[in-house]
């Protein structure tokens, strides 16, 4: 029996939209909760090339929403893109998995969009995804935002080259520490889940140019159940999809990463100098970890780590060397 004989009942879908799915190119971007949902989702619909890159390694606390890992690839921290392929491939050999472990950065993310058809946000960071929005944009990909934290979730797909875009719904990163992070706020399993399931459900109607994708935004909150889609406008200042600016892309607002000779350190600086409250940052730190708050700056230690936080969001991460290392580790707990 065909493994798609269920799918190919959906009168949308049919015979027809199973091989051009199979023909299909898709990147998904980040492995955890949201990624390993969406990954799963593609490779069990039958999408011909699927990529998917991650900068991280599974870790025991992963376990409780990243679907794709076990305890066997958390004791031995295996990277989560090669975990992923692993397990992938085993659900179904005739998909082509390309995987990468890598950092998503302005010196790469062109060479990932190469081919594809449609780019699956499931990363835990504002800053790739404004970089995610930029490429994609300037490439006329598709692509598909979506966020979770505590029992919220969103999600919205993006059509270049008309808009909107991602900075039509927020013009601009809020600065470090000003939101809850999964790490520091905490995540419901389910919620990454429905979002991720949502999200592949709109690729296949994405990659079939199906008469019912969506336009909107989706905002749900799993604790009051409420499932509310918003209309989004095109900004006529937007500077990515009415002007043809990629500030993200050209590196102009990255944040910058410099490995403290000596130190067994990295010192990270965000583009954006906005003063964050660094006493509201300690109280959500102060629940996984040790923090000391000197007044003008913040130190917290988590394991064998410890962050040193400035108001301006400049942080020092000790206990490394590895830039993309401590990048995670400052989008997990100071959040950018």
């Amino acid at each position: 029996m065909n493994r798609y004989s269920r799918q190919i009942l959906i009168p949308w879908i049919g015979e027809k939209g199973q091989k051009i799915l199979g023909e299909k190119r898709v990147l998904v971007v980040g492995l955890g909760a949201l990624g390993s949902v969406i990954a799963n989702h593609m490779v069990r619909a039958g999408i011909g090339h699927i990529h998917i890159i991650d900068r991280d390694f599974v870790e025991l606390d992963n376990l409780q929403r990243q679907i794709l890992y076990d305890e066997n690839d958390a004791e031995v921290c295996k990277p989560k893109a090669l975990a992923a392929k692993e397990k992938l491939e085993r659900i179904n050999s005739e998909v082509n998995i390309e995987s990468k472990v890598a950092d998503l950065t302005v010196k790469n993310i062109e060479t990932f969009l190469d081919g594809i058809d449609l780019v699956i946000d499931g990363t835990d960071n504002f800053e790739t995804r404004f970089l995610l929005n930029d490429a994609c944009f300037k490439h006329q990909i598709d692509w598909i935002y979506g966020a979770c934290v505590g029992s919220t979730g969103m999600t919205m797909n993006f059509f270049p080259p008309d808009g909107p875009c991602l900075q039509c719904l927020l013009t601009e990163i809020p600065p470090p520490g000003a939101l809850p992070t999964c790490d520091t706020a905490g995540i419901l399993s389910s919620v990454p889940q429905i979002v991720g399931s949502v999200q592949a459900n709109e690729a296949l109607k994405i990659l079939l140019n199906d008469a019912h994708i969506s336009r909107k935004f989706l905002y749900l909150d799993l604790i009051d159940m409420e499932f509310k889609p918003f209309s989004v406008k095109k900004s006529h200042q937007c500077p990515v999809c009415d002007q043809g600016v990629y500030e993200y892309l050209q590196g102009k607002k990255a944040s910058t990463t410099i490995t403290v000779c000596g130190r067994n350190m990295v010192q990270i600086t965000p583009k954006q100098k906005d003063q964050i409250s660094l006493d509201e940052l300690g109280k959500r730190l102060k629940k996984i970890g040790k923090v000391s708050y000197a007044g003008y700056l913040l130190k917290f230690i988590k394991g064998e780590h410890e962050l040193i936080i400035f108001p301006d969001g400049r942080t020092f991460v000790k206990g490394t060397t590895d830039a993309v290392l401590a990048r995670s580790l400052y989008s997990k707990y100071v959040g950018y």
